[in-house]
Formats: C-alpha cells, sequence, structure tokens
C-alpha cells in the first residue's frame, strides 16, 4: 500500500467514524437513555437514597423491606450513568459496524474497542456533571452557564414541580451545550485512535 493510499484511506476512515460518533451520539442521549437515568446520573451526596427511585431517605422515612433499601446518592448516580453508558456504548458499536461493514471494511475488533472505551469512559466522567463544571470553570465558562438557563413549565397540584422551576443543565441550557460539544470532540479523538490501530493493523476490505 503505497503511502499515499494510505493517508487516504486514514482520512476516510477517520470522517467515517467520527460522523458515526457524532451523530449516533444525540439518539443515544435523546431516545435510547430513559427519563429516570437522565435525571438522576448526575446524583452526589453522602445522603441515603432509596435504591428502588432515587428519592431521599428523609422524605418518607417509614419504607421497609425491598422498598426500604438505600444507597447514598453517589452511589445511586453512579449507577445511573453506568445504566446509560452501557446503553450508549451498545448503539454506538453496532452502529459502528453495521456502517463499517455495509461499506465493506472491517475494523478490527481491538481498534473498535479501543475507540468504544474511549468514548464511554468519558462519556461517564462527562455526565457526572462536577468534572465538566469544573472544566467549564477553567475554560471561564461559569457566567455562560449561570447566564443560559430555562425555566421548566410548572406542573398541577400534586405533581412533583407545582411551581416552574429554573433548569441549569437539561436540554436548552448553557450546561448541556458544553455537554454535547466536550463528547464531540472527544469522539474526534477516539476516531483517530480507532482509525490509527486500524491501519497499523490493516484493516481488512
Amino acid at each position: 500500500m503505497s503511502d499515499r493510499f494510505r493517508a487516504i484511506e486514514g482520512l476516510a476512515l477517520v470522517a467515517a467514524l467520527t460522523s458515526v460518533f457524532g451523530e449516533i451520539h444525540p439518539f443515544c442521549d435523546q431516545v435510547v437513555q430513559n427519563s429516570h437515568d437522565a435525571s438522576t446520573k448526575g446524583m452526589h451526596g453522602s445522603h441515603l437514597v432509596y435504591v428502588n427511585d432515587g428519592s431521599p431517605v428523609e422524605e418518607n422515612p417509614w419504607r421497609t423491606g425491598k422498598e426500604g433499601r438505600t444507597c447514598t446518592a453517589s452511589a445511586y448516580g453512579r449507577r445511573s450513568v453506568t445504566r446509560h453508558v452501557a446503553s450508549y456504548t451498545a448503539v454506538q458499536l453496532a452502529t459502528t459496524v453495521a456502517v463499517t461493514r455495509t461499506l465493506g471494511y472491517r475494523v478490527p475488533v481491538s481498534a473498535l474497542l479501543t475507540g468504544a472505551a474511549i468514548n464511554a469512559i468519558t462519556h461517564g466522567v462527562i455526565d457526572r456533571r462536577d468534572p465538566l463544571l469544573w472544566l467549564a470553570e477553567k475554560a471561564g465558562k461559569t457566567g455562560y452557564i449561570k447566564h443560559a438557563t430555562v425555566v421548566r413549565k410548572a406542573g398541577g397540584e400534586g405533581t412533583e414541580y407545582p411551581e416552574p422551576v429554573q433548569d441549569v443543565s437539561g436540554p436548552g441550557t448553557a450546561l448541556m451545550e458544553i455537554d454535547q460539544a466536550v463528547h464531540r470532540a472527544v469522539g474526534v479523538a477516539a476516531a483517530l485512535v480507532t482509525a490509527w490501530i486500524t491501519l497499523r493493523k490493516g484493516g481488512r476490505r
């Protein structure tokens, strides 16, 4: 294989993988991820919550049996983000294989798994929110995060949010935009590493 052809192959593979990683990401976040994990994956704290729904023990300390099992808020958040990352990784891997195989290209398993690991590990870290907030602060984005918030609709009487609630991290907020931007930047790095390993091992057509 000539150096020129090898470079073209590498550029094409990076472009294809970046496209798959970037375009499948919103689908995994907004469609595949369940609503409960989306709202609880950023939970932190040493206070106790119930394992079955994440509600604070102090709000209803009378549960018993399986309904009464507890864990810390941080542990509950880690469980939620782990479920999300697992589904995200499965869909991303399946899509990557489907796209590359359909185009007649076989990416080595080691390359696929390395790229998936980069995306999965960083995804879990970013979605825990505290590391993302730290990164945003270092980048001087604290003011942006505080400014670009949204107000969610109020629910009726007896609902969880009977009054309008200011949201600082969900869809439409600065933190959400930063979240997506960092994920996509990581996706480019993951695509580059995956392509590099593939070319070293010789992807089969």
